[in-house]
């Protein structure tokens, strides 16, 4: 096995074939499904992975079947892996937001313009506290689930008591 420490989107994949062999695809719809909100994975990473995993012996391929598609398989070194990541101490966040920087620089901007960008983002953080809402109230009895998603409405209520700020501030 190659001796590189997994990064994050690979251990992700390794986590979500615990539950059984997935394909690809079924790994990128997983990813997109679960983490989606909070950590992005591209098809193209998702393969890339897999294929790096697959010669590191972490998984293992199927036969293909329907479509061509490969169902893989985790390997116990590929659980091994996974449980030396998921106890390592995760890394800081690092918040990179596009919206605060326009409004960095929203001096540039005409008022009426930045104040549309602000009502556009607030009305969609509006729409995702109600998604995850929603969620809770479908996955309540899944506490891991639950303790994501407390994460993100809670997210999404300081984002739009910022947005309060930021009017108030802006005079807008």
């Amino acid at each position: 096995m190659d001796e590189r420490p997994l990064n994050a989107t690979a251990a992700s994949l390794l986590g979500f074939l615990h539950e059984g062999s997935k394909t690809g695809w079924d790994l990128v719809v997983t990813a997109q499904e679960r983490i989606g909100k909070f950590w992005s994975i591209t098809t193209s990473q998702v393969y890339r992975e897999l294929a790096a995993m697959e010669r590191a012996g972490l998984i293992e391929a199927g036969e293909r079947g329907a479509r061509e598609r490969k169902p893989y398989t985790l390997t116990d070194e590929g659980r091994r892996a996974f449980a030396e990541w998921i106890e390592r101490e995760p890394g800081q966040e690092n918040i990179r937001y596009p919206l605060l920087l326009t409004v960095a620089f929203g001096a540039h901007l005409p008022p009426e313009r930045l104040a549309a960008m602000l009502d556009s983002h607030r009305a969609a953080h509006e729409k995702q506290l109600a998604e995850y809402e929603r969620d809770a109230a479908v996955h309540g009895s899944n506490r891991y689930a639950m303790a994501t998603l407390d994460f993100g409405i809670v997210y999404e209520r300081a984002v739009l008591d910022w947005f309060d700020l930021v009017e108030d501030r802006l005079g807008q």
